[in-house]
């Protein structure tokens, strides 16, 4: 199995438990805190993502990319120089983001709400929980180069271990703090929430210590690289930031894509809704349930496309530097065939299932409207996940200022056909707007892939074909199971009985997928013969004899 494909899974199950358990504490959460500390939890992150974007300003990932350039040229000291300057280059930009955030809490919070807004928090409230998550942005910039330091080493396991230790304590002290201070010492809900944003430095520093004690273990080979180097390119550190920050550029705008769409939606959905007899609780349900819990929900399919992009830059990069087309050109097919393999089965099942998927997360409140927009947003992961890779195969080919392009097309579309397409389609016209504009991003970022390095499509889109064909079995299967249990199974109406049957629909819809994608030889054309049954049980019984020594 190729590196690629080991570091996609190991990335991609890494980053699918993440957003897993991202998405599953937010029930007790919610259930502690209720509209009004999620409202203000939200309000929180909405303004401190933006600002980890500008802190970050995509160096991590660039990171990766220059690592891996000086790697294959075999002048590691050039990579290590730039991970001292980088990270003191992140630093600088994390503490100026801080006593940014920090000190203009309080206007921020007086843009966002006025004193009692509909969900009872106050200026004061959501001043204070955005001073508390800011302080993760004295930590996660320098942490992230780190990262994107071991992904240019192809070394894919201290991103994938210290990103779901980072998740898992943050989500431990969220609950145990909230519940604390809600329960036991019957604290206001500013106070708890303010406390679950804090938890975000409290997970970094804990992602930091896994990292130190990966840094620990490698040290010694990594400075063994650079004592035996035969090359160095005596590159000055000017040139060296100057040339970083040239990859960089890009990452921030691919980073905050999301971000902007929402953005729109932030300032035209209410009011467009409004002008069609919309009433305000009705587009906020709408809104939520496209832009908070459904993006939750389609995000899950996504990660495999992030793992994908972080772990297929390096390999890209090496041999776009060596100039081996042909190994390019196979690690594209396969990077776009890994994402279209997992990706379309997994949109495809969310669309059949999308009334249980939400209704058993999310709640049973107008589970035939919220359901049905869900339903529509489901296949824009796709699209998503087609932005995020093809973005990393025009960075890896050196083409990177092509996804600023690209973006703000999309971007425009978004911007000039939202509104319309709201007040004509409702609630779901702003679902097609987004559809369109990422769309139009993937269509343009193909498209310079092409007349970049001369990239043939046609085999991929033979193995979507397939794909597309296989998927349809597959929802025409878990159609036919929803329609047996339908008499005796109250999934329209109960939230268990929902879940009951959203396991038994993915259970089914997993294994007749799988099994004519194995029968096809799909799996092993694109993740090799690893996927076989025989070479499973094999490694399998080698874990375990490694286990039991």
């Amino acid at each position: 199995m190729s590196k690629i494909v080991r570091g996609t899974m190991l990335l991609t199950m890494a980053t699918f438990l993440s957003r897993f358990l991202g998405m599953i504490y937010v029930i007790p959460f919610n259930e502690l805190v209720g509209a009004q500390g999620g409202a203000l939890y939200y309000y929180a992150y909405n303004s401190y993502n933006i600002m980890l974007s500008v802190a970050v300003v995509g160096v991590p990932t660039a990171m990766s990319k220059f690592v891996s350039k000086y790697n294959s040229l075999g002048d590691y000291r050039t990579s290590m120089r730039m991970l001292r300057t980088s990270m003191f280059i992140m630093g600088a930009t994390g503490l100026i983001c801080f006593l940014a955030l920090f000190f203009g809490s309080d206007f921020l919070a007086q843009i966002i709400i006025t004193d009692g807004d509909q969900h009872g928090n106050t200026v004061t409230d959501v001043k204070n929980v955005i001073q508390m998550v800011s302080f993760a942005l004295l930590l996660i910039p320098a942490m992230s180069v780190v990262r994107g330091f071991f992904q240019g080493n192809q070394s894919m396991g201290p991103t994938a271990v210290s990103q779901v230790i980072e998740q898992v304590i943050r989500i431990i002290f969220v609950l145990g703090s909230v519940f604390l201070i809600i329960k036991v010492y019957d604290g206001s809900i500013g106070l708890a929430v303010g406390f679950a944003t804090f938890a975000t430095f409290i997970g970094a520093l804990a992602s930091c210590g896994v990292l130190w004690i990966y840094w620990r273990k490698r040290r010694a080979n990594i400075e063994k690289e650079v004592h035996q180097q035969t090359f160095d390119s005596h590159i000055s550190t000017k040139s060296m930031i100057i040339e970083l920050f040239q990859y960089a550029g890009p990452f921030i705008l691919v980073g905050i894509a999301t971000p902007l769409y929402q953005a729109v939606d932030t300032f035209t959905f209410n009011s467009a809704m409004r002008s069609i007899g919309n009433s305000q609780e009705m587009a906020d349900l709408a809104l939520t349930t496209i832009n908070l819990y459904g993006h939750k929900l389609i995000i899950i399919p996504v990660t495999i496309a992030t793992g994908l992009s972080l772990s297929i830059l390096p390999a890209l990069t090496k041999s776009f530097t060596q100039q081996n087309r042909d190994l390019l050109f196979q690690q594209i097919r396969q990077a776009l065939q890994i994402v279209l393999v997992l990706v379309v089965p997994a949109v495809v099942g969310l669309t059949v299932l999308s009334n249980e998927a939400y209704g058993s997360i999310f709640g049973m409140h107008e589970i035939s409207y919220t359901g049905s927009l869900l339903a529509w947003y489901a296949p824009i992961a796709l699209l998503f996940a087609l932005f995020t890779v093809s973005s990393s195969i025009l960075q890896g080919i050196n083409e990177q200022r092509f996804s600023v392009v690209s973006l703000f097309a999309g971007f425009l579309v978004k911007l000039l056909f939202n509104t319309v397409l709201i007040q004509t389609f409702g609630a779901k016209g702003s679902i097609i707007a987004t559809g369109l504009a990422v769309g139009t991003a993937v269509v343009l970022n193909f498209w310079r892939a092409k007349v970049s390095v001369n990239f043939s499509f046609k085999q991929t889109l033979k193995r979507a074909l397939l794909i597309i064909i296989l998927s349809t079995i597959m929802a025409v299967s878990v159609l036919c199971v929803k329609f047996i249990f339908a008499p005796f199974l109250p999934y329209g109406e109960s939230r268990f009985a929902a879940l009951v049957m959203l396991v038994i629909g993915v259970g089914v819809g997993a294994t007749v997928y799988l099994w004519f994608a194995y029968k096809s030889t799909l799996l092993e054309r694109t993740f090799g013969d690893k996927v076989r049954p025989d070479e499973i049980v094999k490694r399998i019984k080698q874990f375990v004899s490694k286990f039991r020594r």
